[in-house]
């Protein structure tokens, strides 16, 4: 096995990288949370030239003491009984709580195994004046066509994504994304989602195709045991 499928395996099965519980792990959450909040102040600060200059000295010796023990690569949560695989990437640039590029989005599994999150998005994200980038957009799809794989129990890699912008996103106001399994054929998971603004407009519309890597099965991505022809139950279609 090699590729993404190795490495996933690597990570997630042969323990390869660090894992943190959940003290540590709200204790780096913390710290995103507030340099979440230091980048929104350095996209709309104002400060004059002396004070620009005396917070970067700052920043870049707070860099150089967060440095000074550094791991190797990202570290992931502890295992939790029915936490999903995507769950445990602490640095997801899209739900990792330590990840201060994330929003971060949460995502939640209904029972009929459909997802959806709730969130809002902030300056930072813009692309057009006053609405969020489309490739943030996409991003988040991408998360959260993911999930609704793993939630139906045919998780797997991203091997293609299509997107419908039918409208400008906002930001600063709640949104809410939604996604469902539409079909299982094989290794192959075909997904569906969609960004809704406050209104009720959908903004952007999404599809994906998901494949689960060889030699992997779905309780190692971190999918259910559900029978495939249960995974392959029709979900429904976009609006």
């Amino acid at each position: 096995m090699s590729g993404a499928g190795a490495a996933m395996r690597r990570v997630f099965v042969d323990g390869e990288r660090a894992e943190l519980d959940e003290p540590r792990a709200a204790e780096l959450a913390g710290l995103a949370a507030r340099v979440r909040e230091l980048t929104e102040a350095v996209v709309h600060t104002d400060v004059d030239a002396a004070e620009v200059a005396a917070v970067s000295e700052e920043i870049a010796a707070l860099t150089r003491r967060l440095s000074a023990a550094r791991r190797a690569a990202p570290p992931i949560a502890a295992p939790a009984p029915g936490a999903p695989l995507f769950g445990r990437q602490l640095a997801n640039p899209v739900i990792g709580p330590l990840n201060p590029i994330a929003p971060p989005v949460e995502i939640h599994t209904r029972s009929d195994r459909t997802v959806y999150c709730d969130f809002t998005l902030t300056s930072v994200y813009e692309g057009p004046p006053g609405f969020v980038h489309g490739g943030v957009s996409a991003m988040v799809l991408d998360q959260l066509l993911g999930a609704a794989a793993h939630a139906a129990g045919a998780p797997g890699m991203t091997v293609a994504l299509d997107l419908r912008y039918r409208r400008p996103t906002p930001y600063g106001v709640p949104l809410r994304g939604e996604a469902e399994v539409t079909e299982v054929v094989g290794r192959r998971t075909h997904t569906a989602a969609r960004i809704i603004a406050p209104d009720g407009t959908v903004t952007v519309e999404a599809t994906a195709v998901f494949v689960l890597p060889r030699g992997l099965t779905p309780e190692v991505l971190g999918g259910s045991d559900q029978p495939p022809g249960e995974r392959a139950r029709s979900r429904r279609h976009l609006r």
